[in-house]
């Protein structure tokens, strides 16, 4: 059934102006929508995790259940939804589509002529955290446009073990050798593992299996290789610098020859061959795909921040526990860095830039009930509707990160 007046939304999904791919929908579609009996006749879209929804009763929620016992934080605000696609959890983020929906909001505002607080409770840990990939300077461009706030969760790795750090310094001695141990818990089906350096730097690197066996992993020239130890393939793959960085990856993807990666501790040892710089930054994937006992032993917890959150110009956003006055310790942390012979040197502030409460938070669920959620994911709309706030007072009100 679709309500009267509803017919004439029913085929006019049409990507936006400008753009190959997508599709709009206005606020009468929507509205439409929301008093149809089959709403998705008209909006063929649902948010089946609630996570969205969460964030944004948090941001913007208008309180009309309960009588207004929960209200967000600008309830009168115009929102501006955009759904990206979702990846599989073992797959490479799309940042493609974070910058094209980051450019379509853009667009928008400055279409309507409307200034706009951008909410991004979205993060990922492949990357080199250095703030020089191409979407954190593409989010470092659109935060200076017009009256715009980008706003981005720091990430939950903080207390995950997903992060070790470590240098030999310049010219290092080669009969040096820094050991890295992770361990591998019960049924955890992959893993991958990056390790970050200059490229100036060449280090030797060994792996040793849970059951003792060793191979040297060839970084002598770029491109891909694989060995088997016990029964998992690592797949590894030298890394060349980009454009946009000098940073170097060496990414190890470890996959079972059976259902399962050898469960244990796997040891990396790094020796310095010729170093400028020495600094190197291991991480693992996001905590939600991984065992909780699949980590490094010695975790490093700065640099915990989540990619995109490392812009330099954006509003990082960490958490903290409203109940006891403290920061949440999984809430990312650190600093964006890039080393400059032998010495780490700040990117820009120390980040989060700043920390909204994130922990037992309520809000809506997708069934219209109240839930507790904790996460810096919902730290951040309280900031984004805070932005929001303080620009409805004049166009001279302008959000900018120093």
């Amino acid at each position: 059934m679709v309500p009267e007046g509803a017919e004439e939304y029913a085929n006019i999904a049409q990507p936006p102006e400008g753009f190959a791919v997508g599709v709009e929908f206005d606020k009468a579609r929507i509205d439409a929508a929301l008093r149809s009996l089959a709403p998705k006749r008209l909006v063929p879209s649902i948010d089946s995790t609630g996570h969205g929804t969460a964030v944004a009763a948090i941001a913007a929620g208008g309180g009309r259940l309960l009588e207004g016992q929960y209200q967000g934080v600008a309830p009168e605000c115009e929102l501006l939804v955009v759904k990206m696609g979702t990846p599989a959890p073992d797959s490479f983020p799309r940042t493609t589509e974070l910058m094209r929906a980051m450019t379509y909001a853009v667009k928008k505002a400055v279409e309507l002529g409307m200034p706009m607080a951008v909410n991004l409770s979205f993060g990922n840990t492949y990357g080199s955290h250095d703030g020089t990939s191409l979407v954190e300077r593409f989010l470092d461009n659109a935060s200076e446009i017009g009256r715009c706030a980008v706003c981005v969760g720091s990430g939950n790795e903080g207390a995950a073990g997903g992060h070790v750090a470590g240098s030999f310094g310049m010219n290092a001695n080669p009969s040096q050798r820094q050991r890295i141990e992770l361990s591998v818990g019960n049924y955890q089906g992959t893993v991958s593992v990056q390790l970050w350096k200059e490229y100036t730097d060449v280090f030797r690197i060994e792996l040793v299996s849970p059951g003792g066996q060793e191979t040297l992993v060839d970084v002598s020239h770029t491109g891909g290789d694989s060995v088997v130890l016990e029964q998992t393939r690592i797949l590894i793959y030298v890394g060349e610098p980009s454009p946009y960085s000098v940073n170097q990856e060496i990414y190890f993807d470890f996959l079972p020859t059976g259902n399962y990666v050898n469960q244990g501790v796997w040891t990396f040892y790094l020796y310095p061959v010729k170093t400028v710089t020495g600094n190197y930054d291991f991480y693992l994937p996001s905590n939600v795909v991984l065992n909780t006992a699949t980590r490094f032993f010695t975790p490093t917890p700065e640099k915990t921040l989540t990619i995109p959150s490392t812009a330099s110009k954006v509003i990082t956003v960490g958490a903290y526990d409203a109940a006891y006055g403290s920061y949440a310790d999984f809430s990312g942390r650190g600093y964006p860095v890039r080393s400059i012979l032998g010495e780490r040197m700040l990117q820009g502030n120390v980040k989060p830039d700043i920390a909204a409460p994130g922990v037992n938070i309520a809000t809506i669920g997708p069934d219209q009930t109240f839930v507790q959620v904790s996460g810096t994911s919902f730290a951040t709309p309280f900031v984004t509707g805070s932005a929001a706030l303080m620009m409805e007072w004049g166009e001279e009100v302008i959000i900018r990160l120093r």
